[in-house]
């Protein structure tokens, strides 16, 4: 019998390969830039792989910028030293390049690669749509979103969302570190946790069924599973806005804990999230701040005050009427945020002790004054991004709030059903994404910093 018969990935005697084991990630010899940015590169031939985002013709010299995964990085063509053709190259290429990496001051990261040799890996069909090689794109924002794919090739719109990536990751990391479970819950549901009329509606194997406005219940359900629990997700809300703080679909960064003593430890616990991310932003993602030219707000306390307080407070200040007791307009919010930036030089304020009548079912009232909940909002720089509070958690007490709604149980027999069976002390929030790094990034309007928005108009890319 052959030495090598049977053994996996080698020739059997008619010469056919039989299977190959794989054992993990592969290492190549193409590097990153952070790799050619480490001590002792320069002077070394390195490999590079990336998209051409811009070229330079000087002549007897070119300069062929690539754009990588963590910046750019800028090769020189020298005519008759380097061994191709110019002409081969155009931009949006994705080529693999061979060349000595040197020291250069003007060069982005302060290194480049004397081009000795270029592959063509891939080119492009047609002529780009955008100048995205343009330090700030000049277009509409309806072009930008048109021609998506295209116009995040640009560094500067690709680092909203490296930002964002920041603070999905510093959402998830910090609630880890708290003991919180991730949880996973279905986006098609019987009822929707906050009602109204504002709902997908949809057939669903011949039964009626919503796209859900947020992961309420099944969150309120997975305390009494796992005490605390979160979940990143995209919610749904059919509002018929067409403005610039509003979106159909959204992520929203949702937990729960139970156990509480009271919703402050909410308060506490996103205070929290928001320091360790802001940190996390600093640490990780110093190029993306700026390249932006943010300026990280201040998060080492929070102001919380009652919403009729400060409604009070603002309009005394500003000079403005109350014009509806139970909710905050926009315009109310940009002068909250202006008071809390004047008087106590905070960017962040809590809004806290709602309406019971601007609040959902399950919002638990104040024993003091049944108008008002143990529930909040938090502004950003002029925006609400979070909606919390302290849920009713017993049963009777429950049915008791629906009752006096006038709604059923009809399709909600399940999320009772885990209160019928005992649920702590509990409370949460949900957070919007989007407007988070709108606010941040110091933009105006919230699908600059939406992936691929779906509003009234929009469904496509």
């Amino acid at each position: 019998m052959p030495e090598n018969a049977g053994r996996p990935g080698r020739q059997d005697l008619k010469g056919e390969k039989k299977m190959e084991l794989v054992k993990g990630v592969r290492q190549t010899e193409t590097l990153e830039l952070g790799e050619l940015l480490a001590e002792g590169m320069c002077g070394k031939t390195v490999k590079v792989n990336g998209a051409v985002h811009t070229i330079r013709d000087m002549g007897n010299v070119a300069f062929i910028i690539l754009r990588k995964r963590e910046g750019l990085v800028q090769c020189v063509y020298e005519e008759g030293v380097s061994g191709f053709d110019l002409k081969v190259v155009k931009e949006a290429d994705t080529v693999c390049v061979e060349g000595e990496l040197t020291r250069s001051d003007k060069a982005p990261g302060g290194v480049e690669i004397r081009l000795g040799k270029l592959e063509v890996l891939s080119s492009p069909a047609e002529p780009m749509p955008l100048k995205i090689s343009k330090w700030k794109l000049d277009t509409s924002l309806e072009a930008k979103l048109n021609y998506r794919p295209i116009s995040l090739r640009n560094i500067r719109e690709r680092a909203k969302f490296k930002i964002q990536e920041g603070i999905v990751r510093g959402f998830r990391d910090f609630l880890y570190e708290q003991g919180f479970t991730e949880i996973h819950t279905p986006k098609i549901g019987a009822k929707s946790a906050e009602g109204g009329a504002n709902l997908f509606r949809l057939d669903y194997f011949h039964r009626p069924a919503v796209l859900q406005q947020s992961p309420q219940f099944y969150k309120q359900m997975m305390v009494g599973v796992f005490d605390r629990v979160f979940e990143t997700a995209p919610v749904f809300r059919a509002e018929k806005h067409n403005t610039k703080r509003h979106l159909n679909e959204y992520t929203s960064l949702d937990f729960e804990m139970g156990y509480i003593d009271g919703f402050e430890d909410l308060m506490a616990m996103e205070t929290g999230f928001l320091q360790y991310t802001m940190k996390l932003l600093a640490e990780k993602y110093d190029r993306e701040l700026k390249l932006l030219g943010v300026e990280l707000p201040k998060t080492e306390e929070i102001p919380a005050v009652r919403f009729d307080e400060i409604k009070r407070l603002v309009a005394e200040k500003y000079d403005r009427k109350i014009r509806n007791p139970f909710d905050l307009e926009p315009e109310e919010e940009g002068l909250i945020s202006r008071y809390a930036k004047e008087e106590w030089d905070a960017d962040f304020v809590f809004v806290t002790h709602y309406p019971s009548k601007k609040r959902p079912f399950y919002a638990m009232d104040d024993p003091e004054d049944p108008t008002y909940t143990l529930s909040f909002d938090l502004l950003f720089r002029g925006m609400e991004i979070t909606t919390g509070g302290q849920r009713i958690h017993d049963y009777n007490s429950l049915l008791e709030k629906m009752e006096k709604r006038g709604m059923t149980d009809e399709g909600m027999e399940q999320y009772l059903s885990a209160f019928k069976h005992g649920m702590p002390p509990h409370g949460g929030l949900g957070i919007g994404m989007e407007r988070l790094t709108m606010k941040l990034l110091g933009e105006d309007n919230v699908r600059e910093t939406t992936l691929f928005p779906r509003d009234l108009s929009r469904l496509e890319p």
